[in-house]
């Protein structure tokens, strides 16, 4: 039996195998409110064999947005937004949804990617940011202003209203968003969090918010039903950032909070990053956090072969692996990774005739007739 295609279990969540699609930002959104974009792109996703499908970024504040274009989850009219998209989507998919929540901190009010996305100025149409301390993304950039008691109170409550929604909405799990760059991220790594309070200086201090948000979502939401996980930039890939021997004592804290997963990444905090990339270049950071902690561990980054993706699980390096622009480029990944594995794979009945000839029980026991 294929390793990849085993059933694993986060928290509450029963997968029925251990390939994750990853949250992928579509900057498609109308004011937070979810389009018919992500009604054909996630519905897509929802009919690939995936064990899970994770959406994307998504804000718990207006101005927690990446870009103007991002999905959000701070008001009803959000709420009814997605809500439509996801029952058409259950319709026809019984794959589990989660949602990662974030917040985009220093990292907001930049343009979508296809127009540069550099940030955007207050009198362009932009918004003024918030960070743990007022220290700009990049050189030249106007700088963000430090939250206040006031504001990570605040934030925090805009965590756990999304949560909240989240659990109405009948999604299956929270990923709280602790990497690339964004709010939680910046507290977590001394490159961005310059404070002299109780949240800044030492690694505990620094650990501080993070974990105070995620104590407040995992105590919004039921544990019987709800699993809530979290991704991690496990390194800054920066002299003087965010370590993994800093990220083992974080994620040690959150197992003893109750975290159900963690989804290992990194960078994005700096343009001074110097990222080795190539074939599953942050499988080993995965690999090191799994071997500190008992909770299941996600690798994510290039990991776009069958063969690859089934020595990762089977060599123990993780628990599951998440693919983004793989799946994006190939919407049948976990199809083809079945056929290769000689796994089998859930697939809609309308496409049960495409199976190949040479893969007959690819699909399960599946019956055509026609006249």
């Amino acid at each position: 039996m294929s390793a990849l295609f085993s059933p694993l279990r986060l928290g509450s969540l029963n997968l029925t195998n251990r390939i994750i699609i990853a949250p992928m930002c579509q900057y498609s959104a109308d004011h937070g409110k979810a389009t018919d974009w992500h009604l054909i792109h996630l519905g897509g996703l929802a009919l690939s064999g995936a064990g899970l499908l994770i959406l994307e970024a998504t804000a718990v504040e207006d101005i927690g947005r990446i870009s103007p274009g991002d999905l959000g989850l701070w008001s009803d009219e959000t709420e009814a937004a997605l809500g439509t998209v996801l029952q058409s989507i259950r319709r026809h998919s019984n794959m589990p949804v989660a949602i990662q929540l974030g917040h985009a901190g220093r990292k907001a009010s930049s343009q979508v990617p296809w127009h540069g996305g550099q940030l955007i100025a207050i009198e362009d149409g932009g918004w003024q940011t918030v960070a743990p301390s007022a220290v700009a993304h990049a050189k030249g950039e106007h700088p963000p202003l430090a939250l206040d008691e006031a504001g990570l109170q605040r934030v925090k409550n805009a965590f756990v209203n999304a949560a909240v929604r989240a659990h109405r909405l009948g999604i299956n799990a929270i990923e709280i968003h602790a990497a690339h760059g964004y709010l939680l991220h910046q507290f977590l790594s001394p490159i961005a969090n310059q404070r002299t309070d109780q949240y800044g200086g030492s690694v505990e201090n620094r650990l501080r918010f993070p974990l105070e948000v995620f104590d407040a979502v995992r105590a919004a939401v039921p544990g019987d039903s709800m699993a809530v996980g979290l991704r991690l930039s496990a390194t800054d890939w920066v002299d003087g950032g965010l370590d993994i021997s800093q990220s083992k004592l974080f994620v040690q804290a959150l197992q003893e909070r109750g975290c159900d997963f963690i989804h290992v990444s990194s960078g994005g905090v700096s343009p001074e990053q110097k990222i080795p990339l190539g074939p599953g270049y942050q499988v080993h950071l995965a690999e090191e956090i799994k071997q500190h902690c008992s909770i299941p561990v996600i690798a994510v980054g290039l990991i776009t072969d069958a063969q690859q993706a089934e020595d990762i699980i089977t060599t123990s390096k993780a628990d599951a692996i998440a693919i983004a622009r793989g799946i994006l480029y190939d919407p049948h990944w976990p199809w083809h990774a079945a056929a290769k594995l000689g796994a089998t794979v859930e697939a809609p009945k309308q496409y049960w005739r495409s199976q190949p000839r040479d893969q007959k029980n690819l699909f399960g026991d599946t019956r055509i007739g026609q006249r």
